[in-house]
């Protein structure tokens, strides 16, 4: 019975080893519709991005704390992607301050990172209100204007959104970034599609 045992632990640890692990949702949020500008002044929406594994986030072109590093920090999974030869994943910066944020603005802010803007759409267009009204329903994160100052309150995370248009996980944005573990969910996200 014990030689069984083992024998069943080794074809197991074989298996998950072999590249048979499956990408597993923490989260099952649907992104609901929308349809905003990009920093080039195009149209992209969820129709845009359906088919396309994209990672989103929430930043300010004035923002003084998070969104610098946040950014940043996209631009390193970024390359990592490609240094993986994965090139087809997408990256949306919703603006969450609209009302400054035009596309010139945000051309000029992602002007400032070394990004592969092809596959990047920071994207205005909207209210204060709209954008607020998304985040915490398709994405469960609040977003607010400071009262005490010209900045915005939002989340900080990195979200991951299948080509279905569902957020299935979320991590840290800004410090102890896990960046193999997403690269790795990537992988995992895109296997059932080759």
């Amino acid at each position: 019975m014990k030689k069984y045992y083992w024998i069943s632990i080794l074809i197991s640890a074989m298996l998950v080893l072999s590249g048979c692990a499956e990408f597993e949702a923490e989260t099952d949020w649907k992104v609901r519709d929308f349809s905003y500008m990009n920093q080039n002044n195009e149209e992209v929406g969820l129709k845009e991005l359906k088919g396309d594994i994209w990672i989103a986030d929430f930043i300010f072109t004035s923002c003084e704390t998070v969104c610098p590093p946040m950014t940043y920090n996209l631009t390193k999974i970024q390359k990592q992607l490609k240094e993986e030869g994965i090139n087809d994943v997408r990256f949306v910066s919703f603006s969450v301050d609209p009302e400054v944020d035009t596309p010139e603005k945000l051309k000029e802010y992602i002007s400032n990172y070394e990004a592969d803007t092809k596959k990047w759409d920071l994207l205005t267009g909207y209210d204060q209100k709209e954008i607020s009204s998304l985040a915490e329903e398709s994405f469960k994160v609040l977003v607010r204007d400071d009262p005490s100052s010209d900045q915005v309150i939002h989340g900080t995370s990195f979200y991951l959104v299948n080509k279905e248009g569902k957020v299935v996980k979320n991590y840290s944005g800004v410090q102890d970034v896990p960046y193999e573990e997403i690269v790795s969910d990537i992988k995992l996200l895109k296997k059932p599609y080759e």
